[in-house]
């Protein structure tokens, strides 16, 4: 295959994205000005090139607005159910269960695998960390344990398959051409690979750090938390009358108790369902593509609903609107950056070029990535070792942008490119990468991730606790990537 002077300009900019990330740099600008380039001389107008740029974030935007629209239901029905303290009160009975640290250090990895897989790590940490991580240093646990615990059971078993939500396998599989289902379960296989290797390694390196239940060393620990992680709490309506506290006080106490229990249930229902729908006849074949998210979302839009209006009554009316806004800009603050990231990266596909380039039906369609890899396929061995390795590597690289979700763009394209070329399904190869890519930049390995958030909760060095994740988290990548090679 000839390759154009378009086609040779993709791959700089690619490699200028990956040279970037390297140095911890934001990678928004090097994509949209590598789309402008790309354009303008593929199309041989500048006019055409400052089209495809918007055209690019359009395609992406449509692409991946399910994402934000998820995101925006779980994070305002959380806040649904901060209002009436339901909560607080979901984990309150977990507490007790914690009677030393060894149990709490399990207890922490399985609360905060649940809740993360569901409503995502960043809003479920001050939750956790609030709620859980202080009885878990009462008994014993150190501060250190307990930020170890949740990193690597939220930000990265969780987060790197997400498999409730599916935003994650969505980025991967949509930049690859492949269906989201195919790299959701595999995705989730490799993330509780990698998590049950790191866990226990962990377990090991914290295990003599702990203390006996209320013990003065763990008092104190507890007490330099509270005082470390101190706020005043804010009073909703300082203007409210104390009949009206009272009405409020008495609802909350109320349905804060019903909906601690009907949202889990709900939650449960959902996930029960969705694995029976995969495990019933190959017709059925469960949920494809964005079917899940669809499910859960809409089950987190009827359960916002009831929550708000069983607190608020007629002031519900205006309270989901506060929650579904914080819940958009929550989403678009997190994954904003995303959208001119895999614009550059559709390019790659020819599923896109037509949109982005503004090409007739029966014009030729390049396919930027995808052809300089069929270009070079004499030059790429054929090895499955070389190639989920080489994608991992690669991944990890994306990872150290710190977001964990803007590699996922091109380590997808790249699986997509490459199939046919290596012996592995560029299924597997995807979650590889989304393994690489989120338990590094998700917030296990890098300092200036949200791991920052996990450290300023439980009051200790992040980057100590960078150090603390980094031997069992590569180790579960190495042991996960390897059992991928062989059995997937």
């Amino acid at each position: 295959m000839e390759l154009s002077a378009a086609h040779w300009l993709y791959a700089i900019v690619t490699f200028l994205v990956i040279f970037t990330m390297l140095f911890r740099r934001g990678v928004v600008l090097p994509t949209i000005v590598g789309t402008l380039l790309v354009a303008w001389v593929y199309k041989g107008s500048f006019v055409g090139g400052l089209q495809a740029v918007f055209n690019a974030n359009l395609v992406a935007a449509q692409e991946l607005f399910s994402i934000f629209l998820i995101i925006t239901l779980m994070v305002a029905l959380l806040n649904s159910l901060k209002d009436i303290g339901a909560d607080e009160k979901m984990i309150a009975p977990i507490q007790k269960v914690m009677v030393n640290g060894h149990i709490a250090f399990f207890v922490l990895i399985g609360v905060t695998y649940v809740i993360s897989l569901f409503f995502w790590p960043t809003p479920a940490v001050p939750l956790i960390c609030t709620l859980l991580v202080p009885a878990a240093i009462r008994a014993g646990l150190p501060a250190m344990g307990a930020a170890v615990t949740v990193a690597i059971a939220g930000q990265g078993m969780a987060l790197s398959s997400d498999y409730i939500m599916q935003i994650a396998p969505m980025l991967s599989a949509s930049a690859a051409g492949i269906s989201t289902a195919s790299v959701a379960d595999k995705a989730i296989v490799l993330s509780l690979i990698t998590g049950g290797v790191a866990v226990p390694l962990a377990y090991l390196s914290v295990r003599k750090s702990i203390a006996k239940p209320d013990s003065e060393e763990s008092t104190s620990s507890l007490k330099a938390l509270r005082e470390l992680t101190n706020v005043t709490p804010q009073v909703e309506a300082e203007t409210a009358s104390a009949e009206e506290e009272d009405v409020y006080g008495h609802r909350r106490e109320i349905w804060g108790k019903f909906f601690a229990v009907l949202v889990p249930l709900s939650l449960l229902a959902v996930m029960l369902f969705m694995f029976s729908t995969k495990l019933g006849s190959a017709k059925s074949g469960g949920f494809e593509g964005g079917d899940g998210a669809a499910f859960i979302g809409g089950v987190a839009a009827v359960l916002l609903v009831l929550a708000s209006v069983a607190f608020r009554r007629i002031h519900a009316l205006d309270k989901i609107s506060e929650h579904i806004t914080d819940g958009f800009v929550f989403a678009f603050r997190a994954m904003g950056p995303v959208i001119p990231i895999a614009g550059f990266f559709f390019l790659g596909s020819s599923d896109f070029t037509g949109s982005i380039l503004s090409l007739g039906e029966d014009a030729s369609k390049p396919a930027f990535l995808f052809d300089l890899v069929q270009s070079a396929q004499s030059a790429i061995p054929e090895n499955t070792f070389f190639a989920a390795f080489g994608i991992l590597i690669v991944g990890i690289i994306t990872g150290l942008d710190g977001s964990g979700f803007s590699g996922l763009p091109l380590v997808g394209a790249l699986s997509g490119a490459m199939e046919g070329t290596t012996g592995i399904d560029p299924s597997t190869l995807a979650a590889i990468g989304q393994m690489g890519s989120i338990w590094t930049g998700g917030g296990t390995l890098i300092a200036w991730s949200s791991l920052v958030a996990v450290a300023g909760f439980c009051g200790v060095s992040v980057l100590e606790l960078a150090r603390k994740n980094f031997i069992p988290v590569i180790t579960g990548l190495f042991v996960a990537t390897l059992f991928a090679v062989l059995f997937m």
